[in-house]
């Protein structure tokens, strides 16, 4: 896989917006075809994108988009913030029309001005597992990683590499 450049979330979007019709025709083709190999080859560019790019530079998941934060996400921030569970709520979150708990907010109000997570060791779980790409059944997210591929410049560049293989 190439070098995998920064890119802004809007640079992003039209990147993804320019190649519209291949990711759309791509994931549309591994949904039919459930691929056995696309979890091994997802993961092969995962690790190798990983290696090359430096999530410090970028940060869009964190300025652009608020993860779902569970019930026990809450409690570990609101122990980790010295505040009341309730408090947190509060103070940072509110339920979306999926009925999930997610930030007020966006950037995240945890996104220190280096990038880094003022909360990192106790960020949500959606955050530890964003971008999704070195996860088991691929095939379940397709949709979400469509549209990841806005946001996050390793999901773009590995959709770029998937278009080439599938």
């Amino acid at each position: 896989m190439q070098y995998i450049p920064y890119n802004t979330p809007q640079k992003l979007k039209e990147m993804t917006a320019n190649r519209k019709q291949d990711f759309s025709l791509l994931f549309k083709r591994l949904k039919a075809k459930k691929p056995k190999n696309l979890d091994d080859v997802v993961h092969e560019l995962h690790e190798e994108a990983f290696d090359q790019f430096d999530c410090l530079i970028c940060a869009n998941c964190c300025s652009s988009i608020s993860p779902i934060v569970t019930e026990k996400d809450i409690e570990r921030l609101a122990k980790r913030m010295r505040m009341k569970a309730v408090d947190f709520i509060a103070q940072y979150l509110y339920i979306d029309e999926d009925k999930d708990y997610v930030f007020q907010q966006t950037p995240c109000p945890f996104l220190m001005p280096d990038n880094y997570c003022m909360v990192y060791e106790d960020r949500p779980k959606a955050c530890r597992e964003y971008p999704h790409t070195d996860r088991r059944r691929m095939v379940q997210i397709l949709n979400l990683t469509h549209k990841n591929c806005e946001i996050c410049p390793v999901v773009h560049g590995i959709t770029e590499e998937l278009v080439k293989k599938f």
